[in-house]
């Protein structure tokens, strides 16, 4: 399989370029060139099987010519063990056909573990085989920057190097990330915000002679095509445990960056029935304003109880774009070259059939307190606000209440207690057993001016042979 830019210009790839190259040497993002397609009696078969064995039969189609597939399970093995649940992506009901999906259950506690423990992975595969050291240059909003950490700190072959916003992200999130001790590890709180930090991570790959030509950067954010494809599997995994494929299903997917919609979007393209996709964003609502009313503007990033969506710059959508205007890359260049300058909107047959498909809502932070209280009081059940945006985002935007409706469970309450407190409850949100001790542990982690010279003069300071 071969992947190919959404602008158009850089040259395709297979998969062990596309994992270490992260964004395209003509600033678009990699996607395949066709993807695998599944016949409802193929997915119907796979009823039944565990999930690292589902995802090797989702997955596989995309790595199968740079992966043996007996090296792809045992990664899939390993990485999928290390959750806390047996079903790795359990369901909970909250009404008669109404779920969450938790995709908590992972080492962070949040749904980039699906991805991230994996990435690692396949980096130290790869690398190794090539005996190539890279440097890791991630942007997060809170909870990537712990799951790389996480996946990537035994990494042999890797330094990485975490950009947080300083002060806008909650403290267990800091402290999962800062916490974590080794040479390799390196967090950088940048005084500003997501976006910003987002911004020096594109801008660096797109320019990497301050690494002085000794090693290059590798992508750990959603902008890498790995990270987008680990996470298709869970919606195969949730339809088959509701009666798919022999029944549609419907999302609802707290999102900021549109990676992990997007994920169900290419779902639904390889066969999986999936009749509504709802896009649940906090006050941070450019794709809610897109998808409602066709207008792409950029405004006034604002800091919310939901803080891993407080992002505007939604680095995924251009792969939704590169589709919606036909795979032509030149004219997805020219919409994001004028959408910085401004609001721009598509052509309006575009912009109907993306919206087929997709819904959306933006729900601001007293309504996710209510929505937290709510299905606490129905259900004793406590959702983290991120969560609570989807579940609200759902019951706005349902289309059939026949079709069972899921929203994905992106992060654990404990992480967020703040949220819960603003909710009025007083149930306090426990950090599970291995994370007890995390507010003693020693933090580690410098803070930077919002600069990208200051910011990328370290990192070519303090790579390991630098």
């Amino acid at each position: 399989m071969r992947y190919i830019s959404t602008r158009g210009e850089a040259p395709a790839l297979g998969f062990e370029d596309v994992l270490l190259t992260g964004l395209a040497t003509d600033g678009g993002l990699y996607v395949p060139e066709s993807l695998p397609h599944f016949s409802l009696e193929e997915i119907r078969s796979w009823r039944g099987l565990p999930y690292s064995e589902l995802a090797f039969k989702v997955m596989y189609p995309f790595v199968e010519d740079a992966i043996p597939a007996d090296d792809f399970r045992k990664m899939l093995d390993e990485t999928y063990s290390g959750f806390a649940h047996q079903s790795v992506a359990p369901l909970v009901q909250l009404d008669s056909n109404e779920w969450v999906m938790e995709l908590f259950r992972g080492p962070t506690l949040a749904f980039k573990d699906f991805a991230l423990q994996l990435l690692g992975r396949l980096l130290d595969y790869v690398l190794e085989k090539r005996k190539q050291h890279v440097v890791i240059m991630g942007a997060t909003s809170g909870d990537t920057g712990s799951a790389a950490i996480e996946g990537c700190r035994r990494c042999e072959h890797v330094d990485i190097f975490i950009l947080h916003p300083y002060q806008r992200v909650s403290e267990v999130q800091r402290r999962q990330m800062t916490t974590v001790q080794g040479d390799n590890i390196h967090n950088i709180a940048v005084k500003g915000n997501f976006d910003d930090c987002q911004r020096m991570v594109k801008e660096s790959f797109g320019d990497q002679s301050f690494l002085g030509g000794k090693t290059q950067l590798a992508a750990v954010n959603s902008i890498n095509w790995a990270r987008i494809m680990a996470q298709i599997v869970y919606y195969f995994q949730a339809s088959l445990a509701l009666g798919g494929p022999d029944r549609s299903m419907a999302f609802s997917v707290p999102t900021g960056n549109f990676g992990d919609i997007f994920a169900g979007y290419l779902a639904k393209k390889m066969g999986l029935p999936i009749s509504q996709l709802v896009i649940a964003t906090n006050r941070n609502d450019i794709l809610h304003r897109f998808m409602s009313g066709n207008r792409y503007e950029q405004q006034q990033l604002e800091h919310t109880l939901s803080p891993s969506m407080d992002i505007m710059v939604s680095s995924n959508f251009e792969r939704l774009l590169f589709d919606l205007h036909g795979r032509d890359g030149a004219a997805v260049k020219d919409l994001l070259e004028n959408a910085a300058k401004g609001p721009v909107s598509i052509e309006d047959y575009r912009w109907k059939a993306a919206r087929k498909l997709f819904d959306s809502d933006a729900v601001d932070d007293k309504t996710t307190c209510d929505t937290i209280r709510e299905i606490y009081e129905q259900n004793e059940y406590l959702l983290d606000p991120h969560t609570a945006i989807g579940v609200r985002a759902a019951r706005n935007c349902r289309r059939d209440a026949t079709v069972p409706m899921i929203t994905l469970g992106t992060a654990h309450p404990a992480k967020f207690p703040d949220a819960i407190v603003e909710s009025g409850l007083s149930v306090k949100p426990q950090l599970p057993p291995h994370m007890a001790d995390l507010f003693e542990r020693e933090e580690r982690y410098t803070v930077l001016e919002n600069d990208l010279a200051e910011v990328q003069g370290f990192l070519s300071k303090h790579w390991k042979n630098a």
